[in-house]
């Protein structure tokens, strides 16, 4: 007999599969020694009261053995000799869209501006050791896109958009651990994902897929409002449809398309600070126990939302037992993002706090057109470079601090290596963004009582939370409006918001692109 059931029980109940099995017999009149495994299909804590509960949904397998695997997996074959299409960016988006086109015969051709995701990795120690961005290889830029060194957080409420459980299933078959199918949000970890993303281009290249790094999209060959291709800064050039993933940091991709009148729009975003608490604060507070979470819980996390002035103030990206980085794509920035390993173990929290951006804030910049909140973030950004000594050491505020529009003669430690700085962040960043964040904190902290602290900083400046740009596309075919053949996809092109949503992008992108060369008479192979 195989059933299933859905329970509420203590933290520690649900850490053990044998727990599980003692409480199955005790609560449901099951018989011990007849269960042979019990499966968690689904995972998630209840903290809204003092007790905290685990709700667990379970497969118990009386008298049978577990027949099926953990996850589902994807058949891929080989697309040598096939037709081809393009992917620029290695990013999730990029990644499931050259997946997705193998699982429906089409091969494809990922250039990668940046390096393969373990090169990456020196560039990223550089920026704390050297105080230098390549600007071709840093958080942004290279394999596997901002995501793969900036936590692995795979939570989603975008799943109207697409197969959720199809995206996370992929990532299991490539290495993932199949706690993301179970867990209300899951993660993978910074330290995990980049074996994975490796794990799946060896899949793409098994296929007859081709990846080329360091290899940058200089220009879309364009001829009579037809894609026919790309060209790249090594000279090379890739003919075929193109689905552009770039992310949402390719400031040079959104001139070039403004500047040869592809269609783009401003887009709104959020923009503000990192915020960092002691880990065993956010605890304390989340699990309302002065002792914090004990042996059974993890790490704390916490979701905030207010509306400020007609502006959403919201916590973004929120990284339990996590770090704060440096997230600058190139020079004169300064640009902060988290990221938690697997084990999520850090003393200390971070998540971005940010405040709803909107084209008409910015008259000033009007003249910029499309490219209006792009041309904000760098100045922001800049600005906060030079706040820090013209380095990667941030500028920084204690919480209350900024509330109060004092500024603090010292800052408690943190985890961002390449160092902080005193500064009045109420002063220098745009009223319009600080009154309301201030106001926001504020209200949080009387929501939740003990996160409004000192103890807490303010790390400036989190500006990379969306696109500041929209490629604009048709809705059912996803193909650009006025370009054919060109498929704008992803969370820089405008159409996600974090791993998952990417990776749904892509695929949906993928099974577009290839209904285009089934139906397309001019293709060419």
């Amino acid at each position: 007999m195989i059933k299933e059931y859905q329970l509420r029980v203590l933290p520690e109940v649900a850490a053990s599969e044998q727990n599980l099995i003692s409480y199955l017999q005790q609560e449901e009149g099951l018989d011990a020694n007849h269960i042979n495994a019990v499966r968690v299909l689904k995972r998630s804590i209840d903290a809204r009261q003092r007790t905290i509960f685990m709700n667990v949904k379970v497969r118990a397998y009386v008298d049978e053995h577990p027949q099926e695997d953990e996850y589902f997996r994807t058949e891929y074959h080989s697309v040598k000799g096939n037709k081809q299409a393009i992917v620029v960016g290695a990013g999730p988006g990029g990644l499931f869209a050259a997946l997705k086109m193998i699982e429906l015969g089409i091969k494809p051709i990922i250039v990668e501006r940046g390096k393969n995701v373990r090169d990456r990795k020196k560039d990223l120690a550089n920026i704390s050791r050297e105080q230098v961005v390549d600007p071709e290889s840093n958080y942004s830029f290279g394999e596997g896109g901002a995501g793969a060194y900036s936590d692995g957080k795979l939570y989603t409420r975008s799943k109207k958009r697409g197969n959720t459980e199809k995206i996370l299933n992929v990532f299991c078959q490539h290495g993932a651990s199949a706690s993301i199918l179970v867990d209300a949000h899951p993660h993978i970890g910074t330290d995990k994902l980049p074996r994975i993303i490796e794990s799946m281009r060896n899949t793409i290249l098994e296929c007859g897929g081709e990846v080329h790094f360091e290899t940058r999209m200089d220009a879309l060959l364009i001829e009579h409002n037809k894609v026919l291709g790309i060209q790249t800064n090594t000279g090379q050039t890739f003919m075929g449809p193109v689905i552009l993933a770039t992310g949402h940091s390719a400031r040079d991709v959104y001139r070039w398309l403004d500047a040869n009148h592809v269609a783009i729009e401003a887009k709104s975003l959020a923009v503000g600070v990192r915020l960092e608490h002691p880990q065993e604060l956010i605890d304390q507070i989340q699990y309302h126990n002065p002792q914090g979470r004990g042996s059974y819980l993890p790490a704390a996390e916490y979701s905030f939302v207010t509306q400020v002035e007609g502006r959403g103030v919201y916590s973004f990206c929120m990284c339990p037992g996590g770090i704060v980085v440096p997230a600058a794509s190139g020079p004169e920035q300064v640009v902060v993002n988290g990221m938690s390993s697997s084990n999520r173990g850090s003393q200390w929290a971070n998540s971005g706090m940010v405040v709803e951006t909107h084209p008409e804030d910015l008259p000033e910049y009007e003249k910029y057109g499309a490219l209006a909140l792009m041309e904000f973030q760098i100045e922001l950004e800049r600005q906060s470079w030079m706040q820090g000594g013209m380095k990667q050491v941030a500028p920084a505020q204690r919480m209350v601090d900024f509330t109060q529009r004092k500024l603090g003669a010292d800052l408690p430690k943190s985890s961002y290596s390449p160092g902080l700085i005193s500064s009045p962040l109420h002063f220098w960043m745009p009223p319009f963004i600080t009154k309301r964040l201030a106001q926001g904190l504020i209200n949080f902290g009387k929501s939740s009582r003990g996160f409004l602290t000192n103890d807490a900083v303010m790390i400036g400046v989190e500006t990379r939370t969306s696109s500041p740009v929209r490629i604009l596309r048709d809705k059912e075919t996803l193909q650009h409006v006025e370009v054919e053949g060109l498929f704008p996809c992803g969370e820089g092109a405008g159409y996600a918001g974090g791993i998952v949503s990417a990776g749904i992008d892509g695929e949906r992108c993928a099974e577009s692109i290839a209904s285009y060369i089934d139906s397309s008479s001019n293709y060419e192979k």
